[in-house]
């Protein structure tokens, strides 16, 4: 008979929230106060035009649209004074989270509604991300590095939710389409400079200026360094954004040049309690010193460079042309120090320093033509897209040293794998939204997509040891996916809106070339030559409600409710072999389900606007398996619930004028508890016939902020922030795992089950100034 304990690390449980209800009361309140500011004279009508597509083309008006987007303007960066892109997305946007797993601000792991952006490979990847129109999610694993994004440069930002054919593959949960600012939008000099906390320091800059005979130009750059709030933490990176444009009668073209380059320390998890066999915890590492690494150096080198050249032109009949052509060249480094696989007896080595090379270049094409007849505004559109890839791994024995740093043998490092490998897609779109009544919009959407994977692997022989050469792998994937949604605003009231669409993500070269649970790889990887994955198949179904435009106006409410539900199909999903040791193998897992609710409410009252954001969550898997989850293999049930996404998340911002040029501001949010991972199914190990159920605690945190601009300094605005002000521990992420320390930090190799976890940053300060002239 098996005997249930729950077991957490929350001091005090909360009821558990009706979610339905309470985001339904929160939309009904809002459009109450909507109601009842409302004057009698009638508001000039604004339409708002949203892009659709990775190419917006002509756009169409949000009241149109069978989902909500969320947009946010470099406005509203600046005021909201966040780290950076992830982080304003996760104080501000409901559904949004970013978990902490690498312990630095550029290498958030951001996921929407339970899908994944992140630059962790082998994460099971599920948001597409564009950039000018441009797919920045690497070939090599659907990676994000978001520390290569140009943050200053950027001017808007868009997050359309659902699995929306028209943004291409990969966009499951969602897409994030970001522009980047111009000679029109961003003219004069802009100038950022700020310090802040454990030696953090950042400088962005930027001119943009229109010149005689249509010409424009827009050039950005921007460097940060920290010293880190953890140990061996620090980091630096630095950009570079440059654009030419020209409008003229042949239309409007754009040459841009972007280059980027970072060296990142992402520390990753630490013990933060061992654990005995009844779930008991008792402090570790973490807990003791919340600033503690497991081992080292965790170091990622990147660097980036961009060549983009975009034209578009108004044709006759109301029509409109777009063009994009690109290139991206990236190369990213990687070195590990890591537990050794096996330690002998008597042998000093019991620790390795693996390191990995990735090099990956690529270009394409893609076009729009976008226009009206009647009642319908369409675009058709395509895209064509080549990469090559190529990776090396390396391996060589060390030690810990008494930081549990890795100190290399004399021997050198050896050659355990590399692939060269290439992807080709092209995809063909076509959407259509269709005025059916006054206040009515049906729109519907089309996309073929036809994908080529191939790759040719070397990989170590384990009995011989020797280097052996695999054949070359191709596989070719063809897929139709179709959506189709319909908006319609009540009379002088909310729109009301439902959309069904479905999306793919395919197999990357990382993922065919690991796919076998019989040769484990290493992440970022350890390749052979392996089984055919399935592509993921998502469909995508949401309604809701919404009233107001983008943001609330003096003296009335925005807000709005979505409920949705996305069920994948053949989910591709990391079984991991050991946690710390990054061992394991990818697969196709029959069912997982992402559903739930977001909703949002904003009231502006004079000079002062607060905003509130709740979400609810349940992410599950829908069939029956075994995953390999670091020591474990952890049996899954339809119902088991995905680790590490909080149920409840709930936001808050507010911002006030105190005096004509004093701002201030805070925001805060709220998450429940979540659960840890290789623990899904509440057992600390395989056998084991008592339950015992490992949660991190819920938490709350709160951040500061404010801003002057001096009456007698035209264009110069001094700010600050605070971040974590009550400097509240937080773990973002955990995992079961054996740890090879004892809580000092000592070398044991005894293998003391532990819960490891993502530690939150702590408390800190920045101030800066601003120039805009």
């Amino acid at each position: 008979m098996i005997k249930t304990t729950t077991h957490s690390l929350i001091a005090r449980t909360t009821p558990a929230l009706k979610p339905v209800a309470l985001a339904s009361l929160l939309l009904c309140q809002g459009w109450a106060m909507a109601q009842t500011a409302a004057t009698p004279t009638a508001p000039t009508e604004t339409v708002e035009v949203i892009g659709t597509s990775p190419l917006p083309g002509q756009g169409v008006p949000r009241e149109a649209l069978p989902y909500t987007t969320h947009v946010i303007k470099r406005k509203a960066l600046e005021e909201g004074q966040a780290d950076n892109l992830s982080d304003h997305l996760a104080r501000r946007v409901p559904g949004v989270l970013v978990n902490d797993i690498q312990g630095s601000p550029f290498q958030g792991d951001l996921s929407f509604r339970g899908y994944r952006a992140s630059g962790l490979l082998g994460a099971p990847q599920g948001l597409s991300v564009y950039l000018d129109g441009v797919r920045v999610n690497e070939p090599f694993g659907d990676v994000v590095n978001w520390d290569l994004i140009p943050e200053f440069s950027v001017d808007a930002l868009s997050l359309v939710p659902g699995a929306n054919p028209a943004f291409g593959l990969n966009s499951l949960g969602g897409a994030i389409a970001m522009t980047t600012a111009t000679g029109r939008t961003a003219p004069g000099l802009r100038a950022d400079l700020s310090l802040g906390s454990f030696g953090r320091k950042r400088l962005d800059a930027s001119h943009g200026a229109m010149h005689e005979g249509g010409w424009n130009h827009y050039v950005a750059v921007g460097g940060f360094d920290e010293a880190g709030w953890r140990d061996y933490s620090k980091g630096d990176l630095a950009h570079v954004n440059a654009k030419l444009g020209h409008s003229g009668a042949l239309g409007q073209f754009s040459l841009g040049l972007l280059h980027g380059q970072s060296t990142l320390i992402g520390n990753g998890l630490v013990p933060w309690v061992t654990l005995d066999e009844d779930g008991q915890g008792t402090a570790d590492l973490g807990a003791l010193r919340r600033s503690a690494v497991y081992t080292h150096p965790d170091l990622t080198r990147n660097r980036l460079s961009q060549l983009t050249g975009s034209w578009s032109r108004s044709l006759d009949g109301g029509m409109n042309l777009e063009t994009l052509v690109w290139w991206r060249d990236s190369r990213r480094e990687t070195v590990n120090g890591d537990e050794a696989e096996e330690v002998v007896e008597g042998s000093d080595v019991n620790a390795s320093l693996n390191g990995t090379l990735t090099t990956q270049r690529g270009g394409g094409l893609s076009l729009a033509l976008s226009g009206r007849s009647g009642a319908h505004q369409w675009q058709f559109g395509g895209t064509l897209e080549s990469a090559r890839v190529r990776y090396e791994q390396t391996e060589q024995e060390g030690e810990f040293d008494d930081s549990r740093g890795v100190v290399p043998e004399d021997e050198p490092a050896e050659l355990s794998a590399k692939v060269v490998g290439s992807t080709r897609t092209l995809g063909l779109y076509a959407t259509d939204t269709f005025k059916l009544g006054t206040h009515t919009h049906i729109t519907g959407t089309l996309r073929f997509n036809q994908t080529r994977v191939s790759n040719q692997l070397d990989t170590v022989d384990d009995d011989s040891g020797e280097l052996e050469v695999k054949p070359t792998e191709t596989f070719t994937y063809r897929t139709w996916n179709p959506a189709l949604g319909l908006a319609h605003r009540l009379d002088a009231g909310p729109t009301l809106f439902a959309n069904v669409a479905r999306n793919t993500r395919v197999p990357t070269v990382i993922e065919l070339g690991c796919a076998d649970p019989e040769e484990p790889c290493r992440l970022p990887a350890g390749l052979q030559a392996d089984p055919y994955l399935k592509p993921v198949v998502s469909t995508s179904l949401e309604v809701g409600a919404r009233f107001g435009g983008l943001q609330a106006k003096p003296g009335q409410a925005r807000g709005s409710l979505t409920l949705y539900r996305t069920d994948n199909r053949d989910d591709i999903l990391f079984s991991s072999v050991s946690v710390t040791g990054q061992l394991g193998y990818f697969r196709n897992f029959d069912r997982t389900r992402h559903q739930g609710l977001d909703a949002e409410l904003q009231q502006r009252w004079g000079a002062w606007t607060v905003g509130l954001g709740y979400s609810y969550l349940e992410a599950t898997y829908q069939a029956d398996g075994v995953l390999r989850q670091g020591e474990r293999n952890v049996t899954i049930t339809p119902g088991t619930r995905l680790a590490g996404l909080p149920k409840h998340q709930f936001k808050l911002a507010l911002d006030g004028e105190l005096s004509p040029g004093w701002t201030v501001g805070l925001d805060a949010q709220l998450l429940s508890s979540r659960g840890v991972a290789g623990n899904e199914d509440g057992l600390l190990e395989d056998g084991d016939d008592d339950q015992v159920r490992l949660k991190l605690p819920g938490y709350g945190l709160l951040n500061l902020r404010t801003s002057w601009k001096p009456a007698g300094l035209k264009g110069v605005e001094l700010f600050a922030n605070v971040r974590n002000v009550f400097n509240r521990q937080s773990q973002s992420f955990g995992a079961l795992a054996e740890t090879q320390f004892d809580a000092q930090g000592r070398y044991t190799g005894a293998g003391t089950e532990a819960l490891f976890v993502a530690p939150g940053a702590p408390r800190a300060i920045q101030v800066g100034v601003r120039v805009r002239l």
